[in-house]
């Protein structure tokens, strides 16, 4: 260690060496890593020697400001809060005893020099505010950091401090103890609570920005889709009286109904969860039941879908007289449609809430997938709706090509209705599929939304006993 606090400008030796030097040494870190090797970082060294000056400077109230760095020691009694290089605010709201000092070293390009490993050793992540070091003369439980963000490009946060005894001793970030409270316009700054003190920063990773035309694209998807809902409302209860008279018809449009009911429910709140995600205060309550709607009403559309395709092979093998009422199919509709979704949704809630695992660590607000998995609670049964709907459509189809068409004009309408539920069905279940498998989100959400266009054109339009009872 260097005799005086000059060298506390030694941990640039980033601009002697230059930053391509100092990644050369972490890739041979990276390298030890691999091949499990015992070899010292020098980056974390580097840290840990600048930690261990912190204990022996004296114990006065000083401030001590660089071109690179700031220093800072403080005495208080009940709470903290400072704003360091106009770029980190440090709060502790509570000190739990007597007077403590605090000593606080704020480095301007720190981040040049340690890597941005974490426990996974991914080499996706970047270093994306200041690094902060922060030692106490006592103990602190709760300590806040709100960092600017370095380049607005990088999104998905990450509250980490420098773990020295990962990696066998090489080190490096870990997110133990620590946990995202705000990012204000995924762009500005980040806000993070840790209950421990060492050296902190926040982890950040490259994804595509934000770009105007993807949002127009979304709210156009957004307007077709809930017009076209209405619209497709609009025309069933003006069709509904003379709907009624064949069970299978009638049965079919309660479901179209119900379809149309749930994705325009949905999208009102996917609308609301955009608001909140958008906002500059961040209301992760308010996220939270926005996302619990989102999920329970995309998951009702799902199984509407099914209820209907269950009609289907139903009325299509069942080619006797008696079998299920209309009263008894109803209720297994409307159980399948909405209680199945509201169980899965309430499970979902209630068992990744408790550990703030149930929406996502950036306050977007859908189901976590880093955390707790929570999307699969969506994914899966969404996935295995559209798998068994292909496999009845097959089977209908095949059916229905086999049946020797009847001489009277009950039969033939029964076999228009089935051939109407089998060509909807064959028109929609596709869009599911490219929903589930589509990469990216928005593509995702254009998708999804545009359906309600084709609920109207393939679920009510095309259908011919709608035309002639309209006419």
């Amino acid at each position: 260690l260097c005799p005086n606090l000059t060298v506390l400008d030694c941990h640039y030796l980033a601009s002697i060496f230059g930053t391509k030097a100092w990644n050369t040494l972490n890739n041979n870190d990276s390298t030890s890593i691999l091949n499990n090797t015992d070899a010292g970082s020098v980056s974390s060294s580097l840290l840990d020697s600048l930690e261990k000056i912190t204990s022996h400077l004296v114990n006065t109230t000083f401030d001590i400001k660089t071109e690179f760095i700031q220093l800072n020691r403080t005495t208080f009694t009940d709470t903290f809060n400072a704003e360091f290089n106009s770029s980190v605010v440090i709060k502790i709201p509570e000190s739990y005893g007597d007077n403590k000092t605090i000593t606080m070293i704020v480095f301007n390009s720190l981040d040049n020099v340690l890597p941005a490993r974490n426990e996974a050793n991914s080499s996706l992540n970047s270093i994306n505010g200041r690094v902060v070091l922060v030692q106490s003369s006592g103990q602190i439980k709760n300590i806040s950091f709100t960092f600017d963000i370095l380049n607005d490009t990088l999104q998905k946060p990450e509250c980490v401090f420098w773990n020295f005894s990962l990696f066998d001793g090489l080190g490096g970030w870990d997110g133990k103890g620590c946990e995202l409270v705000l990012n204000i316009n995924e762009t500005e700054t980040v806000t993070c609570n840790c209950n421990h003190l060492t050296s902190f920063s926040i982890l950040m990773s490259p994804n595509s920005p934000k770009k105007l035309y993807l949002d127009i694209i979304t709210y156009i998807g957004v307007g077709i889709s809930m017009g076209s809902l209405v619209i497709c409302l609009i025309i069933e209860g003006l069709i509904w009286r003379k709907i009624r008279k064949n069970e299978t018809s009638y049965l079919r449009h309660v479901a179209i109904v119900n379809i149309a009911v749930s994705l325009l429910i949905a999208n009102i709140w996917f609308i609301i969860g955009a608001a909140i995600s958008d906002a500059e205060v961040k209301n992760p309550p308010a996220c939270t039941a926005a996302t619990f709607f989102i999920h329970f009403f995309y998951l009702a559309l799902f199984f509407w879908m099914l209820a209907s395709a269950m009609l289907l092979l139903y009325r299509t093998t069942n080619v006797f007289a008696g079998g299920l009422s209309k009263a008894s199919m109803l209720a297994i509709g409307f159980f399948l449609g909405y209680g199945a979704p509201l169980i899965i949704a309430t499970v979902t809630i209630a068992a990744t809430a408790p550990d703030n695992g149930y929406i996502r660590e950036n306050i977007i607000c859908w189901l976590n997938w880093d955390k707790s998995k929570a999307l699969l609670a969506f994914v899966i049964p969404a996935l295995s709706i559209v798998v068994i709907n292909l496999i009845i459509l097959v089977v209908v189809l095949y059916k229905i090509i086999r049946r020797r068409v009847g001489t009277t004009a009950a039969q033939a309408e029964e076999r228009h209705v089935l051939v109407v539920i089998a060509k909807s069905l064959a028109v929609l279940t596709p869009f599911f599929v490219a929903y589930l498998i589509t990469e990216s989100l928005i593509t995702h959400v254009t998708l999804f939304l545009k359906k309600g266009f084709f609920i109207l054109v393939f679920g009510t339009l095309l259908d011919g006993k709608v035309r002639r009872a309209q006419l």
